[in-house]
């Protein structure tokens, strides 16, 4: 069973989603014969690397609204996270472009840390509040990993991965993926958003019916 999954490190419901994922494949026992694959996706490519700005302030600006407003907004996805044991932390949050974000965890993939270097970041960003455009944040990060600083830190001032990334976001736009979390089943069923648990267990057994079904 293939699963991939459009998302950003600075969407707090691709973490949620992931987790729901996450607990459908263990429900439904298909955790095993599951490939999971993240795709990136950038919800803003205009963001700097860095800002001063508190998530608040960011948010307030983007819907026209007050810190306060936006207080009150992020306070319902502190919950939803809670539903699948994630504590965020939007005090400590910070604005960040993830493009060379995206571009390491390409390149952590290919040394066979995807899983774990997916994790790590949304970790990093929802839970630590680290500044995920930072470039030694992120050599930290994947040095954790016990993957080689040096050769990262080669990857971050080239445009290596560049292409692969570019090439996921330009695959979201011909399937019509306008938001993410966005995920898709053997190619053929879609899942929008962080769906409930139950969707997700749905559309796995759904799948799974219909493979028996063929090779009956």
């Amino acid at each position: 069973m293939k699963i991939e999954v459009w998302s950003d490190f600075v969407c707090p419901f691709c973490y949620i989603g992931k987790r729901r994922l996450e607990e459908a494949l263990e429900q439904t026992g298909f955790a095993s014969q599951a490939q999971v694959e993240f795709k990136s996706f950038e919800l803003d490519p205009n963001t700097p690397k860095q800002s001063d700005k508190t998530m608040y302030e960011v948010l307030a600006e983007k819907y026209g609204s007050t810190v306060e407003a936006a207080k009150t907004m992020t306070a319902g996805v502190v919950e939803q996270a809670k539903t699948v044991g994630l504590d965020y932390n939007f005090e400590k949050m910070k604005p960040a472009n993830t493009l060379d974000a995206h571009r390491l965890v390409k390149w952590a993939s290919a040394q066979g840390k995807a899983k774990e270097a997916n994790e790590l970041l949304l970790h990093a960003y929802f839970i630590e509040g680290k500044a995920i455009g930072n470039n030694d944040v992120l050599l930290d990060l994947m040095e954790s990993l016990d993957l080689s600083r040096e050769e990262a830190e080669k990857v971050l001032n080239s445009k290596e991965y560049l292409a692969d990334v570019r090439i996921d976001i330009a695959k979201a736009g011909q399937i019509g993926v306008r938001g993410v979390p966005f995920f898709v089943i053997n190619d053929k069923y879609a899942i929008s958003g962080a769906q409930p648990t139950e969707t997700f267990v749905g559309a796995l057994q759904k799948v799974v019916e219909e493979e028996e079904g063929h090779q009956a």
